[in-house]
């Protein structure tokens, strides 16, 4: 059983990446194998991944996720080959496809052909860390390196993708590593995200996917609170039409109602469902969403499941 956290800077710390590393610190010494970072406005989540790895040795790290629209494969593959040969090997390079409204808002970048593009960038960078170089001519993108593009010590780099509708989870069987699915419950992973990108991976002929289900998650006394809490910070969700197919997959309406907010032992019997579905590791999410107090508590429970 594997068991991973996701990292956020405390809005509050005098130094991000010195919370961040602090935050690092003590989940790895409560257990916990693996720190995710997401992408952001203001740190960078692979520059923050290759930091806190390197100071939290035995501690894999990864991205959870870096939008694709916006950035080009090739100046992506060089961030995270250095970040993997920081960390020594315990990097994964998280992707996602973004929210259209934002990444047009953000980047003035069309969101267009958003499957195709996924594939085209997952094949360019694919090519860089298994070979070294890339000479590629596509239709959302051309990549090309006239000189070599391996960093040394670095090696082939893992691939998730944030990958829940049929279509992405095809492209990422066939050409990733794993899938990094947010707000796909139980359910859903066993009846449609397992399946579907297991079968995708069989037919390429790639090793059985890594199923890493990101759970927000709260070990809390005043599980009420805690609940309002939770439906309040995810209530963005409940407009993105991706996230609002998976959840409506799951049997609620709201991304709140496939979340885990209750005492130790409801916890790890909701998140004991997550593994029996075909989870390979599930990722804490929103842990410091009620204050240190259950931040604690809940990576404390994360680290001895």
């Amino acid at each position: 059983m594997s068991i991973g956290v996701a990292l956020l800077a405390s809005p509050h710390a005098p130094n991000a990446i010195d919370d961040l590393v602090s935050q690092a610190r003590t989940a790895s010494a409560a257990g916990i194998g693996t720190a995710w970072l997401g992408q952001r406005f203001d740190y960078d989540a692979v520059a923050a991944a290759a930091i806190v790895g390197r100071e939290v040795p035995g501690l894999a790290v990864g991205t959870s996720v870096v939008p694709i629209f916006g950035r080009h494969p090739v100046l992506l593959a060089t961030t995270a080959q250095t970040a993997q040969a920081a960390t020594g090997g315990r990097y994964t390079l998280g992707l996602g496809l973004g929210a259209k409204a934002l990444t047009e808002s953000a980047f003035g970048v069309p969101h267009e052909r958003p499957i195709k593009r996924l594939r085209e960038f997952i094949t360019v960078l694919r090519s860089i860390f298994d070979t070294g170089h890339v000479d590629f001519e596509g239709e959302t993108l051309t990549a090309r390196t006239p000189l070599p593009a391996t960093v040394a010590g670095a090696n082939p780099v893992p691939i998730a993708v944030a990958a829940m509708g049929p279509q992405a989870l095809r492209v990422t069987g066939e050409l990733a590593d794993g899938t990094l699915p947010l707000f796909a419950g139980p359910k859903t992973l066993e009846n449609h995200i397992v399946p579907a990108i297991t079968k995708a991976a069989e037919e390429a002929g790639r090793p059985a996917p890594r199923i890493i289900a990101l759970v927000p998650t709260v070990v809390t006394s005043d599980v009420d609170a805690g609940k309002a809490k939770m439906a309040e910070e995810t209530a963005f969700y409940d407009t993105i039409p991706s996230y609002q197919r998976v959840v409506a997959l799951e049997g609620a309406s709201k991304a709140a109602e496939v979340t885990v907010v209750g005492d130790e032992e409801s916890v790890a019997a909701q998140l004991n469902r997550y593994f029996d579905a075909g989870a390979t590791e599930v990722v804490l999410s929103y842990t410091g969403l009620t204050g240190e107090k259950d931040q604690k508590r809940t990576v404390e429970l994360g680290g001895q499941l």
